[in-house]
């Protein structure tokens, strides 16, 4: 069975980017850049599932945005790093919000450590891989399954310029190594499930997160003049990419990492 192809590909290319109708979730979607991910989806028409594992304000959060756009936005607690616990969630989300039905995952929960190499234990070494390369997997594989039985699916992975480049002042090569990981496990899915699922990846820069806002002084105005842009990213500048790999706008695009950063990635 071929790559799937939309049924009309000469419809206006403005209705190419609607949601409508669709069914998406995604991990890590209660705040920073998930948030504006499930924003992004909602405005465009999908009923959205936001998955979150310590969030204290995610069901208001879904609520808020769905009366902002009229759409159904829902929120449920799992963790990624569980394959059992994300599975669950994946396949509830499908049985009870989507009515057997799961057109779009994106797996954006992350983490990062700051930790010199000569200091990592096991436990620290785990923790970032647990999280934004093993929990990429796990929901992955929970919602590839039911992409394979329904015959069509879209996963979007949120990786990061760490995954082609090392950043530099900080230390944190536990974070890079499991964003190129994901990212090569993006394309390995990718070559894999062609006959059922497109499997793409957004690598941001530098966004104005809590992952960023909570670092010294210092290395934020480092940072920032290295980036040829000469700003640092609005996490809602990113919400329109995720949009676009989600819809049909992209529909022979797949095993893609879509690098968005002001320019820094290319010096």
């Amino acid at each position: 069975m071929p790559l799937y192809q939309p049924p009309d590909m000469n419809q206006h290319v403005l209705s190419q980017f609607s949601l409508k109708g669709k069914i998406a979730a995604v991990t890590g979607g209660s705040r920073g850049i998930g948030l504006e991910v499930v924003k992004g989806l909602a405005e465009a028409g999908a009923d959205v599932a936001v998955i979150y594992t310590s969030s204290t304000d995610a069901a208001e959060t879904a609520a808020k945005i769905a009366a902002e756009t009229g759409v159904r936005v829902q929120a449920y607690q799992s963790d990624v790093t569980s394959r059992s616990t994300i599975a669950a969630t994946i396949n509830q989300i499908t049985e009870e919000f989507g009515h057997g039905r799961l057109d779009v995952v994106v797996a954006n929960a992350g983490v990062c450590t700051n930790c010199p190499n000569l200091e990592y234990d096991e436990e620290s070494w785990a923790r970032d891989n647990r999280v934004n390369y093993d929990g990429v997997m796990w929901t992955a594989q929970a919602a590839g399954k039911i992409f394979k039985k329904q015959g069509k699916g879209n996963l979007v992975i949120t990786a990061s310029v760490s995954s082609i480049l090392v950043n530099i002042p900080q230390t944190q090569v536990a974070y890079n190594a499991s964003k190129a990981a994901a990212v090569h496990l993006a394309k390995s899915l990718a070559v894999e499930w062609t006959e059922f699922a497109r499997v793409n990846c957004i690598s941001p820069g530098f966004v104005m997160t809590k992952m960023l806002t909570q670092q010294p002084k210092e290395l934020f105005e480092q940072w920032l003049n290295m980036v040829p842009g000469r700003r640092i990213c609005d996490p809602a500048e990113l919400k329109a990419a995720y949009v676009f790999l989600a819809s049909d706008a992209c529909s022979y695009m797949t095993g893609c990492n879509i690098v968005i950063d002001g320019g820094y990635t290319l010096p």
